[in-house]
């Protein structure tokens, strides 16, 4: 009997930093991967660190704000074909200290705030359906199989 070696999946942390009915965005730049496509402040989960831990790193190494565990709401997470798989988990959060800045002009042009409802138009098309799945109140998706 042969068996086939366990997969390994790759973990992405994602935030929707909501305001007034708006989210934020950065516009990618320099990655290689969507450059000039709006994103929402991203990254990959570290060894030993909760979904909940890397996005609270991620929001601020890349925007410089602090958010309570507390203050992390689930919204969605998606089974991605991207890379072998990966597994990306969607955050929402509304309460945070600091002001969002772009902590990353390397990596980001800019970041700018868009109305659930009028997304833009250059966005990275998985994080769209992601988006679209949490307006519709679907915590699960799967996207390129």
């Amino acid at each position: 009997m042969t068996t086939s070696p366990r997969h390994q999946l790759t973990a992405d942390v994602h935030l929707l930093l909501l305001h007034d009915g708006q989210v934020l965005f950065g516009r990618r730049q320099n990655t290689g991967y969507e450059d000039g496509a709006y994103h929402l402040p991203s990254g990959h989960l570290e060894a030993g660190e909760s979904v909940v831990a890397a996005l609270i790193r991620e929001a601020k190494e890349e925007i410089g704000v602090s958010i309570e565990p507390e203050a992390v709401e689930f919204a969605h997470v998606m089974h991605n074909s991207s890379s072998g798989g990966r597994a990306a988990f969607f955050f929402t959060v509304r309460t945070w200290d600091g002001e969002p800045d772009n902590r990353e002009p390397d990596k980001c042009s800019e970041l700018a705030w868009f109305p659930l409802d009028g997304l833009p138009d250059h966005l990275i098309a998985y994080c769209r359906t992601a988006l679209e799945h949490i307006a519709a109140g679907q915590p699960f998706s799967t996207y390129g199989w």
